[in-house]
């Protein structure tokens, strides 16, 4: 049987799933429109479309390594409740050793990525229809190291936070050392050469303002700016940060005492640039009980 635009748009509209998903749900079906509502709904299709405007902004960070090759990686869920949830951690587990495994580069290409529940597009689907949240995996990193490289791994809050060094020339406990500064210190880049320099023009901008505004002349301003970006370094920048359990010396410094050099740093902290859920319990109690 031919398959028309109207009957996808049709099924579209009734279960909220995507084109190319109705599309192939009628033709399993032979056109027969409630089949192909059944059909999604046994996929778990149909019930985890409704909710992709849902807002998922809590979950688990997690990193897994194997050799000379790590991956950190975010999921996401709507509430705290179910990220503590066991199904919920071992699809983080599933889906971290998959890509450990693959040579996915983006979030595209990680659909596609076979885990031991099929593809990973397909598992979140999966999962989505038996726990009853919207899941996502937000974002992940492959990263690689040579042999006299170490990665340093470190999870805080559970896996809120979750921050993966490589460390050049120094051992393994030198680089959780310098994970655990990441995790603790919130920076936002590696080093001053990795901040973008509109955001420099701008802290700039900013401090001269504030050193104006203070009634400073002008030639005193441009002295205080010099001085309050350097502290900006020490703020955003993990190697310029004071060592967290020696502030007499700073991160690269501590790493250098001890022969290495810090090459690569990623921080991921759940749900950090969402919108976050604002839950009204009793609504949603009263929405079960009308069975919205």
């Amino acid at each position: 049987m031919e398959i028309t635009a109207s009957m996808v748009k049709e099924l579209r509209e009734t279960s909220g799933a995507g084109m190319m998903d109705c599309k192939k749900a009628l033709a399993e079906t032979n056109g027969n429109m409630e089949e192909a509502m059944n059909y999604l709904r046994e996929k778990g299709i149909a019930k985890s479309a409704k909710k992709e405007n849902r807002i998922a902004a809590e979950g688990l960070a997690n990193i897994f390594v194997d050799g000379n090759k790590a991956v950190i990686l975010e999921v996401n869920s709507e509430t705290d409740f179910v990220s503590k949830n066991k199904e919920f951690i071992n699809m983080i587990d599933i889906i971290g050793h998959a890509l450990l495994k693959s040579d996915a580069k983006s979030l595209e290409d990680a659909q596609d990525v076979l885990t031991e529940n099929g593809k990973i597009s397909d598992y979140i689907i999966s999962m989505i229809a038996k726990i009853g949240e919207k899941l996502s995996l937000r974002r992940f990193e492959i990263v690689t190291k040579n042999d006299d490289e170490e990665f340093g791994e470190y999870l805080h809050m559970g896996g809120r936070i979750a921050a993966l060094t490589v460390v050049k020339g120094a051992n393994k406990e030198v680089a959780r050392e310098v994970s655990m500064q990441a995790a603790a210190m919130k920076p936002l880049y590696l080093n001053i050469a990795d901040i973008p320099s509109d955001v420099l023009d701008n802290e700039r901008k900013v401090q001269k303002e504030l050193a104006m505004n203070e009634g400073k002349p002008a030639d005193i301003a441009e002295k205080m700016v010099e001085g309050r970006i350097k502290k900006f370094y020490k703020e955003v920048c993990l190697v310029e940060q004071p060592f967290i359990k020696d502030g007499d010396k700073s991160v690269s410094q501590y790493v250098a005492d001890n022969g290495g050099e810090v090459i690569k740093m990623i921080r991921y902290e759940v749900g950090e640039g969402m919108e976050k859920r604002n839950d009204n319990f009793a609504e949603e109690v009263m929405n079960q009980v009308k069975g919205n």
